[in-house]
């Protein structure tokens, strides 16, 4: 028998909810990955979910943008739940939420700028090839790399593959955005680096952002709050520093 979850401090919300999920379940065959999964990310956020490999931090972020469909239960984005939306209005929706996927997902056969302006070209934005170039240029000035525009993905390191797949992510200038364990396979110093650049974007454009990771350094440094997540649900929740003085093993264990 696990013990019960700490008491739950939860941070002074400043804003309407721009994710507000309730009672989320997500099974695959006899494996309940989530069962009456609760979460609120408050606008200009940064909220990490934590958890054990195979605990489903995975699985509740492909859930939030629907590349898998929920057993049951609501997810409300920006005011909508995205369990009711039809195919139409969910592409509308998924404009407004970056994702920054672990392993990049840059195109190999694309240089650096194709793949910025690729996100642009399939959602088909009303905007000229001069506001094209220009929107290519600020997301790589964000991300301090605009010497690598004509550059082929191969020739970039591990770090600087992250930075244009954070910049790709920016273009749209998204109100959401969401990490998938952004710090995975970096070097210490290029995870540092990673971390204060999503603190820098957090700031500059006020986004909203949902970090799965189990990368203690990135969310010491990243996190508004943290959410554990034990067992499907949400065990606990509080900053770093509360969880940090927690008693309870089953917390203790991520922060020793």
């Amino acid at each position: 028998m696990l013990p019960e979850p700490i008491p739950v401090v939860k941070a002074k919300a400043t804003a309407e909810p721009v994710i507000a999920i309730h009672e989320l379940a997500k099974s695959f065959g006899d494996n309940q990955v989530l069962a009456h999964f609760d979460l609120v990310l408050n606008q200009g956020e940064n909220l990490v979910v934590l958890g054990k490999s195979g605990s489903g931090k995975s699985v509740l972020i492909k859930c939030i943008i629907r590349l898998l469909e929920p057993d049951s239960g609501s997810i409300q984005v920006l005011g909508e739940n995205i369990v009711d939306l039809n195919e139409e209005a969910l592409d509308r929706l998924r404009v407004k939420i970056g994702f920054l996927f672990q392993g990049n997902a840059l195109y190999d056969s694309m240089t650096v700028r194709q793949n910025l302006e690729f996100p642009l070209r399939r959602h088909w934005m009303n905007v000229s090839q001069g506001e094209v170039d220009g929107l290519v240029m600020e997301a790589l000035d964000n991300v301090g790399l605009e010497e690598t525009l004509d550059m082929m993905p191969e020739e970039l390191s591990g770090g600087m593959r992250k930075r244009i797949a954070l910049a790709r992510t920016l273009i749209l200038k998204p109100d959401i955005i969401l990490y998938d364990e952004p710090t995975t396979g970096l070097d210490p110093i290029t995870g540092k680096e990673i971390s204060e650049l999503m603190i820098e974007v957090q700031h500059k454009y006020k986004t909203s952002s949902l970090i799965i990771s189990h990368d203690m350094k990135c969310i010491r440094r990243t996190a508004d709050r943290i959410i554990v997540l034990l067992d499907g649900r949400c065990y606990a929740e509080g900053t770093y520093a509360e969880l940090e003085r927690s008693s309870d093993p089953q917390v203790k264990n991520f922060f020793e």
